[in-house]
Order: C-alpha cells, then structure tokens, then sequence
C-alpha cells in the first residue's frame, strides 16, 4: 500500500487529479468525494473547492443524487450521517425515517393474521414519514460553514435544467411505462415524458415538480419541506389514496444528533451508528471477536478466513435480531455489553476452528426480520482540513414504494417494510423478530445501513460504508478487514469478492465469480450451506495518507455511475 501512495503522490506533482482505474485509487490533495453518481460526486467537490467542509459537501451531494440517482438517492427516505473531524470531534446524526401517528403494530395483518397483499412494502400504507431534509438540516445547523441555499442550489439546477439519462435508469423506466395504474400517475409524470414516453440515454432528462420542493427548501429550509406547499401535497395525496402521513406527521418529524458507536481494533478507533440503526453494534461486536484470530496468516478469502468471518457475522446477527430497535422505544438494549471486548470472548470461545455452529431459529421465539431491500446508496466525504463524513440513506427498494404524490416530483420510501410486520413468528427460512421493533406510531424502523470511520491517532483514516440491506454490515467489515488486516489499499479493498451470512437463514451468500472451487469445497466440508449470487453492495471509500495526507478515493465498479471526485 504504502509504494502505490508513493507512485500515485507523485503523479499528484504532475496532474491535478488522477482518476480511478479498477484496483488503482484516485488521489486527491485536499478534498474528496465518491458516490453512486459522477455529477454528484462533483457537486460535493465543486462545493470542497469553494471553501465547504466535509459537513456542506455531504449535503450538497444528498440534495444533488435526490435528482441523479432516483434509486436511492432521496428527499423521500432517511438515513444516517457519520461525523469525525480533523480535531476529533465525532458526532452522528439520525434522520430514519418514522411511523406515521396512525400506524399500529397489527396494521398490516388481516384476520388470518397474515400480511395483506405485501402492504407493508407496496403501497400508500408502506411509506414513512421521511427524514432526509431534518437530518441534512440539522447537521447543517450544527456543522456547515456555508450558506444553506448554496448547498441545495446545484441539486435545483440539475432538477430545472436537467442532466443525461443513463442506462442504469432504463429498466426502472420501461416497468413505470407498462404500469398503468391510476396509483402511479404521479410517477408517470415525473419520470416519462408527457407521462408516457421514455428519456433515452444521453438525453436530457428534467424534473419541475421536484425542482419546485427543492427551491422550497432550499429558500425555507426543513420548514421548507415539512410545512406549507410541499407538506400539503403530500398529505392531499395521501388521503386520496388510503395513505396516513398527515400534515401534523411531517410538522412534527425531527432528526437527532446523537453520540456514536466505538470499537477499538488492533490499534484503530471505529466509529459507527448506534441505534435504530444495528450497523454499529454489528460491526464493533465482530470486529472484537475477530480480533482474537491471526486473520493476516489464515489468508484472505481462505476457507480457514471465511470460516472465522461466517462465525462472527452468524453471532451478531443474532444478537442484532434480539435486542435492537429504535431507542426511544427500547430503553434497555444492552448496548454496552454487546460491543465489550469481554463478550466477543465469550462469543470467540465457542468457535470451533474446524465446524460450522448451528444457528438455531428457536433461540428467539418471538423473532421476526423483516426484510430489507438491497437498494440504498452511500457516499464519503473528506475536506481540506481533514474532517470526514459517512453518509448513508435510502428508499428501502429500488426507486422506494415507487410512488410519486402529485405535483412533488420526487419517490416516496416504503420503509415501513422494515418493521415486524407479524410479531411473534420464527422460521429457518430467515423469518426472524423481536417486540424491539414492532410498528409503533412514531417510532424508527431498525436499520443495517452502516456508516464507518475508521480513525488512527485521533484523526480519520478510512470513511466507508456501502448499500445493501443487511448485507451493509458485512460488505463494511470486509473492507476493513481487508485494509487493516490485508494491507490492501482502498480500491483492491472495495473491488475485492465479498460473503455474506446473517444467522437465518443458515446460508452464507458469496459473489460470483470470486472464490476458487478449492476453497469453496473446503469451506462447505467445515458444515457451511453456500449459495452464488452476483454483487453484493456499493463500497465508496476515501482513505486518508497520513504520512502525505492525500486522500485516495476508491468507487465501487459494481455501481455503473459510481465515481471519485476530488482536487
């Protein structure tokens, strides 16, 4: 790693900024930033440039992917957002989104006590009520430097003016085109030409309506979204279709400031979300069990490796599936055990080296996991100065509930999916729960998205995080393990194959192609069920030198607009 950073820093002397090329980062002297969308990612640079810190960056990109990356990127959903600055201040804000006033544990069941045509995730009744405006404002109010109207400003444009369609939006366009239903008249508009029509890539691709909530806040501020015009047509529409958010719902949402998780690993400080979000306490939780391995000489992506990773991911998911939810509504989780260097012993005690552990669906009577879609988007962020942001959010599926209140021009989240929908039922098939996170009004759904800061000696080191569904935590922790464990740099880090296990359904999911057959064999001999699937997340890191201080963005190549900016 360290003669890469040498070859790129000398690059640096003869060009402004180098751009990524497969397991080659991109360097960058002062500020960087990386995303799911290349207009995006220079958004936050052109913002770095013009003297913001990582906190205006980060905003101006969220705004700016609300119009690029419809997919995730959102003014209709929530997330989380990581804060380490170059002095060591860390902080973290919660803008998940809520349970509308009206929303009850039993909302979703019919008399026979099962769910009534997936409500829970299509539909008006499976939007909550979103948070990504408060959390960006607050943060803004707490760190920005910059003016607020200069951070929402590149996203109005992109939204008034327009930007190329891309191929990456071709499929979700032709499905809106064949959906007929009055539901979707909204969407149609927004995202078909005359409602009907395709934009074709390359072309021009303009969005009024969400133009106009984004000049509303943009002029106004969260008040700008949460009430008056924008929070009207919300609520119109939503009583027009059987939908609960109400005006009062979207007044009285607000994001929450809130201290991080921390985890220490082999000398590094990790710095994570705490509740509603399991990210932290997943990844603090494995990275102390893990540190009890020589991970370095088991190999990388040996069987020997997977074996010990599958163990420790298997042990916190259960544990996630027990005891996490929104603290407001779980006062007692045991938060501090579970992140203590004394339990992970406990935990590492009962691995055998050699045999799979069982993971038993009766351990939780009263579990249920609700499903979490794989669609959200992440970004990182690092300014001149060094202070860093990990950002997170998300519509839970692709394109959200796919649904579009009229005259608003932006997606609706359909995060209420990611409530227990049937308290009480258990399968091994990976139907899991807990009371901790029933529908209550009000409440935040739990969350696996997982923002990271990996710091060295009190300043930022690594800024990473990745979508997913829960698949988050551990695309995550493999990225770390890679750099801290594997001396890899940024981008081999990202760019390298990936598993996933999360206790049930007792399988471990491994991209393909990826993994030699010799280790698959030896992997499955230890008692482990494997199943192959493409990709699994979006990993966009920034790794700070901290001998020369530059900063080595890495894009995830399985994101077709991902991109590294930086100056």
């Amino acid at each position: 790693m360290r003669r890469l950073a040498a070859l790129l820093a000398v690059l640096l002397l003869v060009t402004p900024a180098v751009a990524q090329s497969g397991r080659t980062p991109a360097p960058a002297r002062k500020g960087m930033v990386v995303t799911s969308h290349y207009l995006a990612s220079e958004v936050g640079r052109d913002i770095l440039k013009q003297g913001g810190n990582a906190v205006d960056a980060s905003i101006a990109t969220a705004f700016a992917l609300a119009v690029v990356y419809p997919v995730a990127g959102n003014v209709g959903g929530g997330g989380f957002l990581v804060y380490h600055g170059a002095d060591g201040h860390t902080t973290t804000f919660n803008f998940r989104e809520k349970a509308p006033a009206a929303a009850h544990e039993r909302m979703y069941l019919g008399e026979d006590g099962e769910i009534v045509d997936d409500s829970n995730h299509e539909g008006p009744l499976s939007v909550g009520v979103p948070g990504t405006v408060a959390g960006l404002w607050l943060a803004h109010q707490r760190l920005g430097k910059l003016p607020w109207r200069d951070l929402v400003e590149p996203a109005v444009r992109l939204a008034r003016d327009g930007f190329p369609s891309t191929w990456d939006m071709q499929g979700f366009l032709r499905g809106l085109q064949r959906n007929d239903r009055p539901l979707f008249e909204g969407t149609r508009k927004a995202f078909l030409k005359n409602g009907t029509d395709l934009y074709e890539p390359g072309e021009t691709f303009r969005q009024p309506d969400l133009a106009g909530v984004l000049e509303r806040v943009r002029d106004h501020g969260r008040d700008g979204f949460y009430t008056g015009e924008t929070a009207r047509l919300l609520a119109d529409w939503m009583r027009k279709h059987g939908g609960i958010i109400t005006e009062a719902d979207m007044a009285a949402y607000h994001a929450v400031e809130q201290p991080p998780i921390h985890a220490t690993y082999r000398g590094y400080d990790v710095y994570g979300m705490a509740p509603p979000s399991s990210g932290g306490i997943a990844i603090a939780e494995m990275l102390n069990i893990l540190e009890g391995f020589d991970l370095a000489e088991a190999g990388h992506n040996s069987a020997q490796y997977l074996h010990l990773l599958t163990e420790a991911m298997r042990r916190a998911f259960a544990d996630r599936a027990e005891h996490i939810g929104d603290p407001a509504f779980n006062p007692d989780m045991p938060i501090d055990r579970l992140i203590s260097k004394e339990y992970a012993a406990r935990l590492r005690a009962g691995i055998d080296l050699f045999a799979a552990s069982p993971s038993d669906s009766s351990a939780f009577s009263s579990a249920y996991l609700a499903h979490e879609s794989e669609e959200t988007t992440h970004f990182s962020v690092v300014d001149a100065d060094g202070n860093a942001v990990s950002l997170t959010y998300t519509l839970e599926y692709g394109y959200g509930s796919r649904l579009v209140a009229d005259g608003t021009g932006f997606l609706l989240n359909n995060e209420m999916g990611d409530f227990n929908a049937i308290p009480g039922r258990t399968t091994s098939d990976g139907t899991i729960g807990t009371n901790a996170n029933l529908v209550r009004p009000g409440q935040r759904m739990l969350s696996s998205m997982t923002p990271t800061i990996v710091a060295k000696d009190g300043r930022p080191w690594l800024v990473i995080g990745s979508p997913g569904g829960r698949t988050i935590i551990n695309t995550t922790l493999q990225v770390i393990l890679n750099m801290i464990d594997h001396g890899m740099n940024v981008a081999e880090a990202v760019e390298a194959p990936r598993i996933h296990h999360q206790w049930l359904p007792d399988r471990t999911r491994m991209e393909s192609p990826g993994f030699s057959p010799d280790t698959i064999r030896l992997y499955r001999m230890m008692g482990h069920d494997v199943w192959f699937y493409r990709q699994q997340g979006h990993a966009h890191g920034i790794w700070i030198d901290p001998e020369s201080g530059i900063r080595y963005g890495a894009a995830d190549s399985r994101a077709f607009d991902a991109r590294s900016a930086g100056y």
